[in-house]
């Protein structure tokens, strides 16, 4: 167990950021504290918390003006027994059925910002790792995507549903996976619908890290620390990864615009294929039970 301290928080969050004791990395578990029928999504909720938490981290790493201060680390991990499942699938049939393109395009940029905020949260100060421990889904995948590193638990699975009704993953897949496998792959694995074992994306190149159930954070704290040794190599590969293969929030939100557009033309089928998805998740949600991660302080 490694030394972290929990951060405070008077009322119940979505979000348990927690701060090790060196000051050099910053975890954020998802899905803190979730009531008994807690759908592990990404719901406005959860977008706001993380957001601030976010806006919370780089505020810090702003005031530190230590010109030789080394790489910061953000872990993305979670408290149930997946990491994400995706969308608001609840939320977006609503808006659709009633005409609401504003407010999705709302949803859409603040996930955006999330995401921009994973893969660039302050200049080249920070590194980001996904740990997955169970199903990352859509939004979940495409979260973890926007991290440099992606940590994957054995067992655990990561694919885009999205085409079952008709809707394309929009938040950030098809910038990112393409980062890490060919375009063409990219868009068979957007638009085919599986879940794809970790150890079959590790061999593609879409995983970095493959270990045994239960391990993913340890893998995460032995990695922080061996990347604190090497500080100012990986801010100096930040910035050339960005200068040779930028991302850019216009580029983000080009490609999430389109989504919501996308979204606004699904017929009934489209939406009833999503409704039955969303029953099967609720009925998932009532019957996992809750998990907490093992990195507890």
């Amino acid at each position: 167990m490694s030394n972290l301290a929990l951060v405070p928080n008077a009322n119940p969050a979505l979000v348990r950021h927690v701060t090790d004791a060196s000051g050099t990395a910053d975890w954020c578990f998802m899905h803190a504290n979730p009531s008994a029928v807690y759908h592990p999504c990404f719901s406005e909720r959860l977008l706001h918390e993380m957001k601030r938490t976010q806006e919370g981290i780089r505020r810090s790493l702003a005031a530190d003006t230590n010109p030789q201060a080394g790489i910061h680390h953000l872990v993305l991990a979670s408290d149930a027994d997946v990491f994400n499942l995706g969308g608001d699938l609840t939320l977006f049939a609503q808006l659709i059925r009633n005409g609401d393109r504003g407010r999705l395009l709302d949803y859409a940029k603040l996930c955006i910002e999330v995401a921009y905020n994973l893969y660039r949260l302050y200049e080249d100060r920070v590194h980001s790792i996904a740990v997955i421990q169970g199903e990352a889904l859509g939004g979940g995948f495409e979260a973890a995507l926007c991290c440099h590193t992606i940590i994957a638990e054995e067992g655990s699975g990561m694919g885009f549903p999205e085409v079952l009704f008709d809707l394309f993953p929009g938040m950030g897949a098809y910038t990112f996976l393409t980062r890490r496998v060919t375009p063409v792959q990219a868009e068979r694995m957007m638009l085919d619908a599986r879940v794809y074992p970790v150890e079959e994306l590790l061999a593609m190149g879409v995983v970095d890290m493959v270990v045994p159930k239960g391990e993913g954070l340890q893998a995460a704290r032995d990695l922080v620390k061996r990347h604190q040794r090497m500080g100012n190599a990986m801010r100096a590969m930040n910035t050339v990864r960005h200068a040779c293969k930028p991302v850019s929030l216009d580029e983000l939100l080009a490609v999430t615009t389109e989504w919501v557009d996308a979204a606004m033309r699904l017929n009934d089928r489209g939406l009833r294929t999503m409704e039955r998805l969303i029953r099967a998740q609720q009925r998932r949600a009532e019957s996992a039970p809750r998990v907490l991660s093992s990195a507890s302080a």
